[in-house]
């Protein structure tokens, strides 16, 4: 059970706090509810608490969780030639991916949509992932590491710009830097 003021991550949203754990009279079952308030959006939900883990809610990660991320931003991209799949289902294993909230997984399309990127322009729909899956890492980057939102995305281009070169040379991509 999380407590007052924990931060957590509700999947394809990002980092919230529980504000209150709320009780509400449906018919005649009287059921628990977590209040979470976004830290970035003006947007509150109510999750029941026996339904937590279902939905998918997870504790921020810890200092261990972030550094996994940067080794899994610094690993080759699987998605060489951006051909092994159509768009279509990339993006819809993207979406799904994003969905569940795993950490590991997001950073994993960040990284291959970056690739990406540095071989040839991204579509709208490919620019939309990427976007959202930076946010989603920079919400949780700022989080655990209490810095503002601003220096955790500068941390994180940085440390994937730093990498990207290496990468590119790994995977046998000519990169456009």
């Amino acid at each position: 059970m999380y407590t007052l003021e924990e931060k957590v991550v509700y999947p394809g949203h990002g980092v919230a706090k529980v504000e209150d754990i709320v009780q509400k009279t449906i018919g005649s079952t009287t059921v628990q509810f977590y209040k979470l308030k976004f830290l970035n959006r003006d947007m509150t939900i109510l999750i029941p608490v026996q339904t937590q883990e279902t939905c998918g809610i997870r504790p921020l990660s810890s200092e261990q969780g972030i550094q996994k991320m940067f080794e899994v931003l610094s690993e080759p991209s699987t998605k060489r030639g951006c051909v092994l799949s159509s768009w279509n289902k990339r993006s819809k294993q993207y979406q799904y991916k994003i969905k569940t909230g795993d950490l590991l997984e997001i950073s994993r399309i960040y990284r291959d949509l970056q690739c990406m990127s540095h071989e040839k322009d991204l579509s709208f729909g490919e620019r939309n992932l990427l976007h959202q899956a930076e946010a989603l890492l920079v919400e949780e980057l700022s989080a655990v590491r209490n810095m503002m939102e601003e220096q955790a995305v500068q941390t994180l281009r940085v440390i994937f710009i730093e990498m990207l070169p290496r990468m590119m040379h790994l995977s046998g991509v000519q990169t456009h830097l």
